[in-house]
């Protein structure tokens, strides 16, 4: 079994931190391996905190702060064959490295990785939990809810081949957000496989405020238009969904306003535009109410009080960083 890099990205992570590096301590791979943590925080504490409670972790600095800046860093850093990236807010089964640099091998992909599945430790972060892996608030997407191994678009954290990795440029480090999923395109773009082993499960832990789940869904959506505008064929149908939808509740918005207008002139014609502009909102109130209680009740978690309203910041936050589009208007092409 060949040696394996773990790099790990961080920003002011001291809350998060020590829980992932104690589950990469205790991998039981046999080929041996090191950990680089990546650090681009404001403040000193979480290089102190490694240095103090992890002696055998390297960490590098990450002047750019990004986590793609980061992921480049400890790449530099890393010195062995086989890539393996861990979040700062994952925690790894023990046997994580085993398992995926085994289907690395067997299947001769480029990129391996499975599954991840959100845990909370609040009640806000188990509702967090429930949206994030179920089609209600993720889609289809197989790393979210699971699925049948094989070739995929994308999968989480990813254990890659050093030289793929290489060969495909890293990550891309103008962009703050999607950067895996930009890289597993490039990847599949040059011939090569990512490849979704369904028994790598990485425990993740959500968001744990309404302010920070919006703004986390708000940043996938402004980046996500930046990857689509470098790379148009790479755009999912679900992906599409949360544009419409907040398209269609604009222009609900806009009926509303239409019939309050026309209801002095014409009150039969203000009330048809009325009754218009209450589809759109209602069926989507219900939509969310229904696959929350059922989520709710088959899951047998009281949490699910909250999921129509997660769901619903997940939904409205992509949407809205999609139509802002990123900061200063990135460009379309890689820097």
């Amino acid at each position: 079994m060949p040696p394996v890099s773990v790099i790990v990205p961080a920003r002011d992570a001291e809350a998060t931190l020590p829980r992932a590096l104690e589950s990469v301590l205790a991998q039981d791979y046999a080929g041996g391996f090191e950990v680089i943590v990546a650090d681009g925080s404001q403040r000193a504490g979480t290089a102190r905190l490694v240095r103090r409670r992890f002696p055998g972790v390297r960490v590098v600095p990450n002047p750019g702060r990004g986590i793609a800046c980061g992921l480049n860093a400890a790449l530099r850093a890393a010195r062995h064959p086989v890539i393996a990236r861990c979040d700062a807010r994952a925690m790894l089964p023990e046997w994580y490295l085993t398992r995926a640099v085994a289907t690395l091998l067997r299947t001769g992909a480029a990129n391996v990785g499975g599954r991840v599945n959100p845990v909370g430790f609040s009640f806000f972060e188990r509702a967090v939990a429930l949206a994030t892996s179920t089609p209600l608030g993720a889609g289809g997407a197989r790393y979210r809810i699971g699925g049948a191994q094989g070739p995929v678009d994308t999968v989480f954290p990813g254990v890659f081949r050093r030289d793929a990795l290489d060969a495909a440029g890293g990550f891309d480090e103008s962009l703050l957000r999607n950067e895996d999923y930009e890289l597993n395109w490039r990847l599949r773009a040059r011939g090569a496989t990512v490849w979704f082993d369904p028994a790598l499960v990485v425990d993740y832990r959500p968001r744990g405020s309404f302010r920070a789940l919006a703004r986390q869904y708000f940043d996938y959506g402004r980046w996500k238009r930046v990857v689509l505008g470098r790379h148009p064929r790479s755009l999912k149908l679900r992906q599409a969904a949360p544009p419409l939808l907040l398209a269609a509740l604009a222009a609900s918005a806009a009926l509303a306003v239409a019939g309050r207008l026309a209801g002095g002139a014409a009150p039969e014609v203000g009330a048809l535009l009325m009754g218009a502009a209450a589809v759109c909102p209602a069926g989507y109130g219900l939509l969310l109410t229904g696959a929350s209680a059922a989520i709710g009740l088959r899951r047998r978690c009281a949490a699910a009080v909250l999921l129509p309203v997660v769901a619903a910041t997940i939904h409205l936050a992509w949407a809205a960083g999609f139509f802002a589009g990123a900061p200063g208007g990135a460009g379309l092409k890689r820097r």
